[in-house]
């Protein structure tokens, strides 16, 4: 019996709470016709957290309802927005980006790579060869990389052997030739002799061909003869002598390279940079020895090359050999007995070593 008057009240408070509600949606209802009659015919533009946020919330209320509500859109464009939302969950949108997806940047660089190393592969080829290590790339892929890069197409790049190339495609055949020069005083008073040397670009050893104040075209041409020789020659297994123009190699000395199967290759005009490694050991000994120096006749001149020649080949790292010495004379890497020290030219010239216990 005391249990109806609750019950009542229950019935009571509910139906007052859904009266409430429904005076609460009238008002939004209400004031969206208002807004809408502000804005007027225009259509309302939504962003898609815009979209994403109405359909979330009237799929919850059926379609029946969103007739009963909806002011801005009609139902049918709700529960549309609602079925995109459920696919773009699904569709991997959130990671693609605008236009083609690019290569990656591991496959862009082989296409570089294999293009660079070999000037006459073409798009075919490359592409070939990158099926070969599990890479499926397109023809048009390759060729919109090469271009992207400044490559030319493989009939272009096959024309022309870069001067890299073709020092690796002849490594260890190759020398270099050139002239250095040193100011000695002499009884003449202060003169310039020339220093000849010839370098082997494989191993770094150098030979000192000829030192003379007057050099001609006949003492060049000597020079040759003993560089030559078929039997103790220093160039008798090279294919190569690069030479830069200077007047001193005439053509009789390129002649007497020829008939002993060296080709002379003569660089273009002013263009040092094309015989580095010789440019680079007369850096090293003018640096380490003949520019802190004073000489005093052509024989003090000849024992300092003498004993800088055996520092270089026997005691001097060289970093294009990976530091490593042109010919060690002791084991490296050794951890026991004294170190000592090998002084040349006064101490300008030093090498450190472990005596042998």
């Amino acid at each position: 019996m005391n249990a109806v008057p609750w019950q009542l009240l229950a019935v009571i408070v509910a139906g007052w709470m859904s009266r409430h509600q429904q005076q609460v949606i009238d008002y939004l209802r209400e004031e969206n016709r208002v807004l809408l009659e502000k804005i007027g015919r225009k259509r309302v533009r939504l962003n898609d957290d815009q979209r994403r946020r109405l359909a979330a919330m009237g799929k919850t209320l059926g379609r029946r309802r969103l007739a009963e509500v909806c002011s801005i859109v009609t139902p049918d464009t709700i529960l549309r927005w609602h079925r995109q939302l459920i696919a773009k969950k699904y569709d991997s949108s959130g990671r693609r980006r605008p236009g083609r997806p690019r290569i990656m940047d591991r496959i862009r660089g082989l296409i570089l790579r294999m293009a660079r190393e070999n000037e006459r592969w073409g798009y075919n080829r490359i592409q070939g060869a990158l099926a070969n290590i599990g890479h499926q790339v397109s023809r048009s892929a390759i060729r919109r990389t090469l271009k992207e890069h400044g490559i030319e197409p493989s009939p272009e790049r096959g024309k022309r052997t870069s001067w890299k190339k073709f020092l690796k495609a002849h490594w260890g055949t190759i020398a270099a030739a050139d002239f250095l020069t040193v100011e000695v005083w002499t009884f003449r008073g202060l003169t310039r002799f020339y220093v000849f040397f010839v370098i082997d670009l494989a191993t770094r050893r150098v030979q000192i061909a000829g030192i003379s104040a007057t050099p001609n075209g006949n003492w060049s041409e000597q020079m040759a003869r003993n560089l030559a020789d078929p039997f103790d020659g220093y160039l008798r297994i090279h294919q190569y002598l690069i030479t830069d123009r200077d007047p001193l190699y005439t053509q009789a000395f390129r002649n007497i390279f020829r008939s002993s199967g060296v080709t002379v290759v003569r660089l273009p005009p002013r263009s040092p940079d094309l015989n580095a490694y010789a440019e680079r050991f007369v850096r090293s000994i003018k640096s380490e020895c003949l520019s802190r120096m004073i000489f005093f006749g052509e024989r003090h001149l000849r024992t300092t090359i003498g004993e800088y020649m055996e520092h270089y080949h026997l005691e001097r790292n060289h970093q294009g050999l990976k530091n490593r010495l042109v010919a060690p004379a002791h084991v490296a890497g050794q951890l026991s007995g004294t170190v000592d020290r090998r002084e040349r030219l006064g101490g300008m010239l030093n090498y450190y070593y472990r005596r042998a216990a």
